[in-house]
């Protein structure tokens, strides 16, 4: 028997939202089908990243630490850190040591957080990545070089943080009525730039990491973290979804599921494609996960 020898199925938005729709008791009809499809299907990945780990989301990065500095930003579509560890050194003689996260709460009770050392705590702060615009300008124009931003105010900023200034990032550790100081250019992932007179001034709310204590030399620690990322947005008519072919039947059950929520056609059916789409889940998160062996170390800490 001859075969097709090929493996590459896959459904585009298209045909994603048309077999939807016909799970859900119709045929896709206009324009705004699409939109309600397309806006469902947004808010069906969302609930993907709330339900757990999605394994094809799962990247690893690193950031080279500097001394004396204590907040590093994370990329804008980070959801929450995995696992992480400081590398020390490059090489034969790398090597890399766990460190211990904390909660915001024992950050927090740190009474010297600016001491300085190896690194053995880090607070995740799981902040939205939403950048928000401001009435916000520079007073003044500025190089790729300065650390200190002079602004037409700095009202409602808060003590500490993020802003974005036309496609770079900054981070700031200190601010007056009227300039941000101790600033970080070009921060995740962006290109440190020079910047006009009167430029917009967003707020950027930038998943971060605070590391305790903060390094006491540079070019030695590295943070190396593996994260849990958004799933990206589903695009227009002929783009694929970012997801594994394990994961397609699972999709097109939840988007009908969602979609007959809303068309009258489908509230007949909301119960049976509720259950469809509950089985097709588990089915595919359950080949979803890590198959390696579980082994379980005794270790023992006091505070």
């Amino acid at each position: 028997m001859t075969t097709s020898g090929t493996t590459s199925f896959n459904l585009d938005l298209n045909n994603l939202v048309e077999e939807a729709f016909e799970r859900a008791g119709r045929e896709v009809r206009s324009g705004y089908d699409m939109k309600t499809a397309r806006r469902s299907l947004n808010l069906l990945t969302i609930e993907w990243s709330n339900r757990g780990i999605n394994l094809w989301t799962v990247e690893q990065g690193t950031i080279a630490l500097e001394q004396g500095k204590i907040t590093y930003a994370l990329p804008v579509d980070t959801i929450d850190l995995l696992d992480h560890v400081i590398r020390t050194q490059t090489g034969i003689n790398q090597t890399d040591i766990n460190i211990t996260r904390i909660s915001g709460s024992s950050y927090a009770t740190i009474a010297v957080k600016n001491s300085q050392g190896r690194p053995v705590q880090v607070w995740v702060n799981r902040q939205s990545g939403a950048i928000s615009a401001t009435s916000l300008t520079l007073n003044g124009g500025i190089d790729s070089s300065v650390t200190t931003i002079t602004l037409n105010s700095t009202d409602g900023l808060a003590a500490t943080g993020y802003i974005k200034v036309g496609a770079e990032i900054i981070g700031y550790t200190g601010k007056t009525p009227t300039t941000l100081t101790g600033c970080y250019r070009g921060q995740a992932g962006t290109t440190a730039t020079s910047h006009l007179t009167l430029a917009p001034v967003s707020v950027a709310f930038l998943p971060n990491v605070n590391l305790w204590p903060s390094p006491d030399q540079d070019n030695f620690y590295t943070f190396v973290y593996w994260r849990l990322k958004r799933i990206q947005d589903a695009g227009n008519g002929p783009t694929d979804q970012q997801i594994p072919f394990r994961f397609l039947n699972c999709m097109v059950a939840g988007l009908a599921y969602y979609i007959a929520m809303k068309i009258p056609e489908g509230q007949e059916r909301l119960d049976r494609l509720k259950a469809d789409y509950a089985e097709q889940w588990m089915l595919a998160s359950d080949e979803d996960r890590e198959k390696a062996a579980l082994r379980l170390a005794p270790r023992q800490m006091f505070i």
